[in-house]
């Protein structure tokens, strides 16, 4: 679990220690790049440690004034009005019950961490990387982890979108400024447009604090890309016991701004309008490719990989949000924008990078889809592919105590996702068998009779 305990050093200016100047930097050649410090830089950075690494073989290049940190927790513990999370308490690896790098651990390991530099172009035939400064870094291997960023509503035209107070969730930065805005209109009013993970955390986190917090988005239900309409349905009647307003079917369609630039209103498509001190935006993300745009081969909106996260350019590799790789349990390609798999994909291509190297092979990625969130006193995880008819068991009564309720999909007569909320550790490890096994079931019944007990019998 996240490190949510109180330790407030402020990074931002124990990480300058660990940072080099852009101009420092130029025409300065590595063996190893990884371009973007998120969750996968971190990741990959042990891996390579791990695996064997020269001092000043590998960069970290990110725009992001701070060493690489478990994103996830921006939207919950960062947020929360008690206790909350700071770094260094949540740098990687700590969020996978690793041991946690700090600066200093770069340092030892003999990684350069090149912070608040923004690379702005690539020549992936000339390896080469040009930061804002104008500073040229060379690689021998690059590996992509540039994540994504989040969609604005700025990007559609919308009217008042500019305003201030408008929030989007992304780095650490925005968690900070969102963090003064909930100190400056304490017990105020919030608006949530989107119902998705980030809306779902972000509600929940705001409500915490005491605001009065509205939710808005177009779809029938929160979470349709992942919930049923019956899983949805105990989300929305929880958090509307907990005090949250919920509004579907509509969208904002503009903001009304005072004298001082604040937004005060959200006008929606159905006519409402809502009062606002504060509106967090999430809406989804893009993947950050546009750097690579017509130098590599791209696919369902990302960078097509192998299993072994190879681009369609030698010694590149794409890991994490941006890679489109073959997901050999359904035998396609997918993209997939989820901390687990960014975890995963950045060790597995660091693997693959070594093995090469030693002229020796690795397995190819055989990834299981994971998905989990956090809210309130809620939690849920989920495996495999939401795809089939889908059976809810247990009590998913938003009046119940217990909170314990799940679901599996059927497909061609298997089992082939399992989601639970409340789950204990073991439980949870149940349905992840489950979703990779993919035991066949005669009887949708029986699965509801069972509950979780099916699962815990695979």
């Amino acid at each position: 679990m996240i490190n949510s305990s109180s330790n407030t050093e402020d990074i931002h200016l124990n990480d300058k220690t660990n940072t080099s100047l852009d101009l420092a930097m130029a025409d300065k050649t590595f063996k190893y790049v990884i371009v973007g410090g998120g969750v996968a830089a971190g990741y990959a950075a042990r891996e390579f440690a791990k695996q064997g690494l020269n001092a000043g073989e590998l960069a970290i290049i990110s725009k992001e004034a701070v060493a690489p940190y478990e994103r996830p927790a921006l939207s919950k513990a960062y947020l929360f009005p008690e206790s909350p999370a700071r770094l260094p308490g949540f740098h990687v690896c700590v969020g996978s019950g690793g041991e946690r790098l700090l600066p200093e651990w770069y340092k030892e390991k003999g990684i350069e961490l090149i912070l608040s530099t923004e690379i702005v172009e690539a020549n992936l035939s000339a390896k080469t990387l040009k930061s804002a400064s104008g500073a040229i870094f060379k690689y021998q291997i690059l590996i992509i982890a540039t994540g994504s960023t989040a969609i604005r509503l700025s990007d559609f035209g919308v009217q008042g979108a500019d305003a201030k107070n408008i929030f989007y969730l992304r780095e650490i930065v925005d968690a900070d400024q969102l963090v003064e805005a909930i100190k400056t209109k304490k017990n105020g009013k919030v608006v949530v447009v989107g119902g998705g993970y980030i809306g779902l955390e972000l509600g929940a986190a705001l409500r915490m604090n005491n605001f009065d917090v509205s939710m808005v988005y177009p779809e029938p239900w929160c979470m349709p890309r992942l919930f049923t309409p019956a899983i949805a349905a105990f989300y929305e009647g929880y958090y509307a016991k907990k005090g949250v307003t919920i509004i579907k079917g509509t969208v904002a369609v503009g903001f009304t701004v005072d004298a001082n630039g604040e937004v005060k209103e959200v006008k929606l498509k159905d006519g409402r309008v809502l009062e606002a001190d504060i509106v967090v935006v999430g809406v989804g993300g893009r993947p950050l490719t546009n750097l690579f745009k017509g130098q590599v081969e791209e696919e369902k909106g990302g960078i097509k990989t192998d299993g072994f996260f190879k681009t369609s350019v030698p010694d590149v590799y794409a890991v994490g949000d941006v890679a489109t790789f073959p997901l050999k349990l359904y035998s396609e390609l997918r993209r997939v924008e989820h901390v687990d798999h960014s975890r995963k994909s950045a060790e597995q291509a660091v693997k693959a990078i070594k093995a090469s190297e030693a002229g020796k092979a690795v397995e190819e990625y055989d990834y299981l889809p994971y998905f989990y969130s956090r809210s309130f006193d809620l939690s849920w995880q989920f495996y495999g592919d939401n795809v089939g008819n889908a059976v809810l068991f247990g009590d998913s009564s938003p009046e119940s105590a217990t909170h314990k309720f799940g679901s599996y999909w059927i497909k061609d007569g298997k089992v082939v996702g399992a989601f639970l909320e409340g789950g204990s550790p073991e439980e949870n490890k149940a349905i992840a068998k489950v979703a990779s096994v993919q035991p066949s079931v005669e009887n949708a019944d029986l699965l509801i009779q069972e509950g979780i007990s099916f699962a815990s019998k695979v």
